[in-house]
């Protein structure tokens, strides 16, 4: 009851100087200098989280490339999945699904050096290794290890494509071979699967209307990427407002409200809504129309690097427990803190201060406390 995570990803050490790249997980872990970057890595990740006290812990995205704006989210699938091209295309796109912003702004830098391979064949799995990845997760810790990866129709509109007759199609050949590496991922013991940023909410807020691609679409796209997952796993629903570079897409919040009753029907355990950005603008309004999956509230702003108190998360919870029981409540940050922008102190104590703001409700409650080693005063340094 309140448990607690976060979206994903987290900064990088900076000692992490190793890349995937287009390599194989599997391949990569055979050399030796990779292998041990990143192990240690994932060691840290997950031990920190550990410390702050989290319930749900993730492997930090620790696959993905040190890179501009933290593109590896949608270029993983594509450089590892069959039926692309592995060449560098000779010309860029100039976007992605609509998006584009002016040289001069931190986000063109993104936009303009995001060189996916193009689709020449029959798009399958290829080498995801998406249950090889969270196993070396979750053989490091006894907490359940939640695995995030991005929609296939976000990858669709970012890449190039000779093989497929019009978009519809080309999301949903990527749709189907999702589907099957998620239920290796889930045979392999994965407790928690985590679909991030499915463009139902979106599509609603920018008033899409087109006959085909319409959230109604997208919404049939994410149930059947999931199809038959829930019966081995809890599946997450992950929506966002963007968070390349740790900035904001819209120059304006934007509400959750046209397409609630969309993301009512998306086949997932749990659907998690941006709330202390927005100030809980929409929070009522997700309170009365998702009434039957749980609820992940984004106490923690991944945009700031103003670190929440515990009293600013703790009156956001108590505020959310107004609207959704508690036994469907779930506190999680906003968006992943690793994507180019926040330093690890920042996002370390971002996650402790979550669990302590969610401690103090829980003991209003009558609830266990979530142990928080990082917040023990016995282990200050200064002594009193």
């Amino acid at each position: 009851m309140l448990a607690t995570s976060i979206t994903g990803s987290l900064p990088r050490p900076s000692w992490y100087t190793e890349n995937l790249g287009t390599k194989s997980f599997l391949d990569a872990m055979v050399t030796s200098r990779f292998r041990e970057q990143y192990v240690d890595a994932l060691s840290v990740y997950l031990r920190e989280q550990e410390i702050a006290g989290l319930d749900i812990i993730t492997d930090g995205d620790c696959r993905f490339d040190q890179d501009v704006g933290g593109q590896s989210w949608t270029s993983y699938p594509p450089h590892h999945m069959s039926g692309f091209e592995q060449t560098h295309p000779k010309l860029a796109r100039a976007g992605a699904g609509g998006i584009a912003f002016p040289r001069g702004h931190i986000l063109h830098d993104y936009l303009e050096a995001r060189v996916m391979p193009k689709i020449i064949g029959l798009v399958g799995r290829g080498e995801m290794q998406y249950a090889e990845i969270f196993k070396a997760a979750q053989r490091l810790t006894f907490k359940p290890v939640k695995f995030g990866t991005v929609t296939p129709e976000l990858v669709a509109f970012a890449v190039q494509d000779e093989r497929y007759k019009d978009i519809p199609d080309r999301i949903m050949a990527l749709s189907d071979a999702f589907n099957e590496e998620l239920h290796d991922l889930a045979d392999a013991g994965c407790q928690v699967i985590q679909m991030e940023e499915p463009q139902i909410h979106l599509a609603a807020a920018r008033g899409i209307v087109d006959k085909v691609i319409n959230p109604e679409f997208f919404l049939k796209v994410f149930n059947n990427t999931v199809k038959g997952l829930r019966a081995k796993t809890e599946v997450w629903c992950h929506t966002c407002w963007g968070n390349p570079s740790q900035q904001r897409m819209f120059a304006k919040v934007q509400s959750y409200k046209p397409a609630l009753d969309l993301l009512n029907q998306v086949d997932a355990d749990v659907i998690t809504f941006e709330m202390k950005s927005s100030c809980a603008m929409d929070l009522e309004d997700v309170g009365r129309r998702i009434t039957e999956k749980k609820v992940g509230i984004g106490v923690i702003d991944h945009h700031t690097l103003q670190v929440e108190s515990p009293d600013e998360v703790a009156d956001l919870v108590r505020l959310a427990l107004e609207h959704i029981p508690a036994e469907r409540l779930v506190l999680s940050s906003e968006c992943g803190m690793g994507r180019e922008g926040m330093s690890r102190r920042h996002a370390f104590y971002k996650m402790v201060s979550l669990v302590q703001g969610t401690n103090i409700v829980r003991k209003e409650l009558g609830l266990p406390l979530a142990e928080s080693i990082a917040a023990d005063p016995k282990y200050s340094l200064i002594r009193t």
